[in-house]
């Protein structure tokens, strides 16, 4: 009936009770009993499932009310491990991590993703291959491979759609060649949306509404709305790098259309600008070292940049009212720079009720938050109630 509170299910498989352990927190198999209503030969039973499967294991003993104490369980986040890649325009960092998104080893380097598929995917695999041993694991313990590619990805195939900046991409089958240099399961997303969900889950769990904004090359966003990543019919959403900006005008942008945020706004149209003002500038962190070196034509050019993303923020900020806006990418180390132009046109634009609690703050996970985000992709299906269950099935047959 309307108006009634509603609560959550109680669990009922093994997989359904897993999700009970996954903050990290002990537990007995008396609170078990409470929480899921089964009887304690059922909770027992599947406990002894979950640990037979290595997400369980014993976490010593409960303060005793009389008698002997009761023996605790917990999740093992060592049990298994993923791998999150985080590919960029010019750059590729690689994570292998626990199930708990935490990383044991990690390598960042330049790479040109223009130089296409076959190349950057075989330094992937090799790379990644490398940093397993030197976790000191082993690569049947690999869960999946989570990556992130700097362009629009189908997220139901996988493979990038017409990319502006990946000749060669279009349709690329990106988890089988994956999977075939890997022998894991392969999860692909857009660079922003794993920043995003990197972000959300290490740094700002409690912000079910969320914006991640990149600013780097390009620029895009990842939307983080009621706690889980949303990317759209088409998994288009957060495209913010082509709204057209306000009195732009006909600057081209690479997409095909004129006028869009990021040939407004993104680092290449920054690095033109200034070069043509006689400045030496050739990638988007050179526009970073002069802003930090106090150059004023470099801070006043990222703070007009930072304004141009305001403006397209400000219809975000009224159609979607998020609780934060994290600013990540290359450009984001300019500092206050970008983040005043950002709050100054944002505060001015949209309506006080969708302000008036409005935080935004520059990324807390800074380069972490990719890797983790892609990590998180592999780890949210490994620990899904239903792979939980297909897991606990085939070890039983086995």
């Amino acid at each position: 009936m309307e108006g009634l509170a509603k609560f959550p299910p109680r669990p009922t498989g093994a997989g359904d009770m897993f999700q009970l352990f996954r903050n990290g927190a002990p537990r007995t198999r008396a609170s078990l009993v409470a929480e899921t209503g089964q009887s304690r030969s059922t909770v027992a039973a599947r406990i002894d499932a979950l640990r037979s499967v290595g997400l369980l294991a014993p976490a010593g003993e409960a303060t005793s009310t009389g008698g002997r104490p009761p023996s605790t369980f917990a999740f093992d986040p060592g049990s298994r491990i993923a791998l999150g890649v985080d590919l960029g325009a010019t750059h590729a960092r690689i994570a292998v991590t626990d199930l708990a998104a935490e990383p044991l080893a990690q390598v960042d380097e330049p790479l040109a993703i223009a130089d296409g598929p076959d190349r950057v995917l075989t330094w992937v695999a090799e790379t990644g291959k490398k940093l397993v041993t030197q976790a000191g694991r082993h690569m049947d313990e690999l869960a999946g491979v989570g990556i992130g590619l700097p362009g629009p990805v189908d997220h139901g195939t996988g493979r990038p759609v017409n990319p502006p900046i990946m000749p060669g991409w279009g349709g690329a089958d990106v988890p089988a060649e994956l999977y075939a240099r890997l022998g894991a399961p392969v999860m692909v997303d857009n660079d922003v949306n794993i920043m995003a969900l990197g972000e959300h889950r290490t740094m700002t769990p409690e912000a079910d509404d969320l914006l991640f904004v990149k600013v780097a090359t390009g620029i895009g966003a990842g939307v983080i709305m009621d706690g889980h990543l949303r990317r759209g019919a088409q998994g288009a959403a957060g495209d913010l790098g082509h709204v057209t900006v306000p009195g732009a005008g006909d600057i081209p942008c690479r997409c095909g259309n004129s006028g869009c945020l990021e040939a407004v706004a993104g680092g290449a149209a920054i690095v033109t600008r200034l070069r043509d003002s006689g400045a030496a500038v050739e990638t988007t962190q050179d526009i970073v070292d002069l802003v930090r070196s106090g150059d004023v034509a470099a801070g006043q050019a990222v703070r007009q940049a930072g304004r141009d993303i305001g403006s397209v923020l400000a219809a975000s900020v009224s159609l979607l009212n998020p609780a934060r806006i994290v600013v990540g990418g290359i450009l984001a180390g300019a500092g206050e720079h970008l983040m005043a132009g950002i709050r100054e046109v944002v505060y001015q634009r949209s309506l006080p009720l969708a302000t008036r609690d409005l935080r935004i703050t520059p990324s807390e996970a800074g380069a972490q938050a990719g890797v983790v985000g892609a990590a998180t992709l592999v780890i949210e299906q490994y620990l899904a109630p239903s792979s939980v269950d297909t897991l606990i099935a085939a070890k039983e047959v086995s």
